[in-house]
């Protein structure tokens, strides 16, 4: 049995460019990737983690990554969490929903605490630890979202309704919060 072909083109029925098999005229669809993480409180300070890993390695960011096939976000946030920092969580609520299109992303961030004490540096992680608010070392920050689900979990914190935030203003994840472009093939 051959290997199939597939030739980028539109199918009658649809209005965007899909890679359809030369043979049977299987399409192969292409949908964005979601993302599960949270926002993690314990005595008022927040779990941030110092990535292991590429794209962005050596940068602070929240517990977070791909959600797997067969678990519900919650399990996927928990899971990350735990890979991450060793942390087992207590999901609160949905944090966020924010959209970053570059990299056809869907990101959803809950806000938790810790279901028992305790964090260590996971696989993917160079070390974790708690960080009050002011202290954030917001410069050294891996992704705009990271940016985005802090200042809301901050609103959040103050009282704001526990209705989901989304992207603030225009903002698309193209660029971190002081202006500079990320690459389209960043995390």
């Amino acid at each position: 049995m051959s290997e199939p072909a597939f030739t980028l083109r539109t199918p009658d029925d649809d209005c965007v460019p899909r890679k359809i098999c030369d043979t049977c005229g299987f399409v192969a669809y292409e949908n964005p990737k979601i993302v599960v993480g949270a926002v993690v409180r314990d005595a008022g300070k927040i779990l941030l983690c110092r990535r292991a890993i590429e794209p962005r390695k050596g940068f602070w960011t929240i517990p977070a990554g791909y959600m797997e096939l067969n678990e519900t976000p919650e399990e996927g946030a928990r899971r990350e969490a735990h890979e991450e920092a060793n942390a087992m969580l207590a999901i609160e609520r949905l944090l966020a929903v924010y959209a970053v299109p570059r990299i056809s992303q869907v990101q959803l961030i809950y806000r938790a605490t810790l279901a028992r004490p305790g964090i260590a540096a996971g696989s993917e992680s160079l070390e974790v630890g708690f960080f009050d608010f002011s202290d954030i070392p917001w410069d050294d920050l891996a992704f705009p979202s990271v940016h985005w689900a802090l200042r809301h979990d901050a609103e959040a914190e103050a009282g704001a309704p526990p209705v989901p935030f989304g992207n603030p203003g225009d903002a698309t994840g193209d660029r971190m919060p002081d202006g500079r472009l990320l690459p389209t093939d960043e995390f």
